[in-house]
This record gives structure tokens, C-alpha cells and sequence, in this order.
């Protein structure tokens, strides 16, 4: 017996106009920017890239890029240029004084270091990654960079230039050395 689809128990699907779906009269979004909405309170929630999270210790933290450590050690340099300002400790590194710390902001820390002629003394280590980078910067005199290895062997040597900062990256085994007749003071920044 031949099948009637007029008599079929199935419900006929009916073409419907798009008109009648809930996102068809949805205006077109404006293209300025809006504020971003805010986050719900709990875990897990998924921030955008670039908008704040309402956590505090998810904040982000400004880190100084090498340009701002190279105009502060040049800043500090200039101060530490007179004598009046050189550390008193000779061999050592300390903190710089107050007139060379003055343009340091956010986590910036500036020690400075007087050596003698013929004087040396280590570079402290830098850090892990949040603070893996800094620049030396001879302030008066003449001074060398000396880098070497774990069993050392001498591996770099570099003078220091009163016109150009010396990039330093996260690491140890850095000497410097004074290599003047007068007394040569550097300057450190390092965040």
C-alpha cells in the first residue's frame, strides 16, 4: 500500500520568516568604545586581555623598561660626578645618596661603588626574572667590566664609557675593576 503523506502522524515543519527570531531586531552594536562591565565576584572568572580584574594581586605591575634605567643612571651619574657625593665606604657597594636616588621611581634601587686604582669588586647578582635586568654607568674615572667563568677563566673584558650605559642581564661572575690612577665611581640601577 502506497504511503499518503497527507495523512502522516508527523507534524509538517512550516517555513518561518526571520522576523520572528528574538535576535533578528537586535540594533547594530555601536562602534565606540564602552567601559568594560564588571567582573563577577568568584573563582575562575576569565578576564579580557588588557582590562583589570578587581583581584589586587592579579594586578599589573609596572617594570622599568631599560630606557628608564639608563636616564636614571645618567641623572645619578651627574650627581655622583662631584666628589662631595661619592660614598665614603670604598669597595663596597652601597646606596646612592638621596640627591642621585631622587628620579628612581617605582622599584628602581641605585647603588654606587668608589674603587681606588687598581681596585675591584664584584657585581651583585640580579635577581630572577622580575628583576633580571640593570645598567652600570661610570659616574668619574676609568673602569672595566671583567666577565668570567664558573672556573675562572676570563671570558669578556669591557670598559666602562662616561657617554654609554652598560646593559647588564640576570647572571653573576662580573667584576669591575678600576684600571684609572684616580679613584672611579659607577653607578648601578637595577629593578
Amino acid at each position: 500500500m502506497p504511503h499518503d503523506v497527507s495523512t502522516s502522524t508527523r507534524p509538517r515543519l512550516r517555513a518561518t520568516p526571520w522576523t520572528e527570531y528574538p535576535w533578528a531586531d537586535v540594533p547594530a552594536q555601536d562602534p565606540a568604545p564602552t567601559a568594560a562591565p564588571p567582573f563577577p565576584e568568584g573563582i575562575g572568572d576569565i578576564a579580557l586581555a588588557g582590562q583589570p580584574t578587581g583581584y589586587a594581586h592579579l594586578a599589573a605591575r609596572g617594570t622599568p623598561t631599560v630606557g628608564q634605567f639608563t636616564a636614571t643612571a645618567r641623572e645619578a651619574s651627574a650627581v655622583l660626578a662631584r666628589p662631595a657625593f661619592w660614598p665614603r665606604r670604598r669597595g663596597h657597594w652601597q646606596p646612592a645618596p638621596r640627591p642621585a636616588r631622587r628620579r628612581a621611581t617605582g622599584r628602581m634601587r641605585i647603588a654606587a661603588v668608589a674603587l681606588e686604582p687598581n681596585e675591584f669588586v664584584a657585581l651583585p647578582a640580579l635577581g630572577g626574572a622580575a628583576s633580571g635586568s640593570g645598567v652600570l654607568y661610570l659616574a668619574h674615572g676609568r673602569a672595566h667590566m671583567v666577565t668570567s667563568a664558573p672556573d675562572g677563566e676570563m671570558l669578556a673584558v669591557q670598559e666602562l664609557d662616561t657617554d654609554r650605559a652598560r646593559v647588564l642581564a640576570a647572571g653573576d661572575r662580573h667584576r669591575l675593576v678600576n684600571t684609572g690612577t684616580e679613584t672611579a665611581v659607577v653607578v648601578r640601577v637595577a629593578g
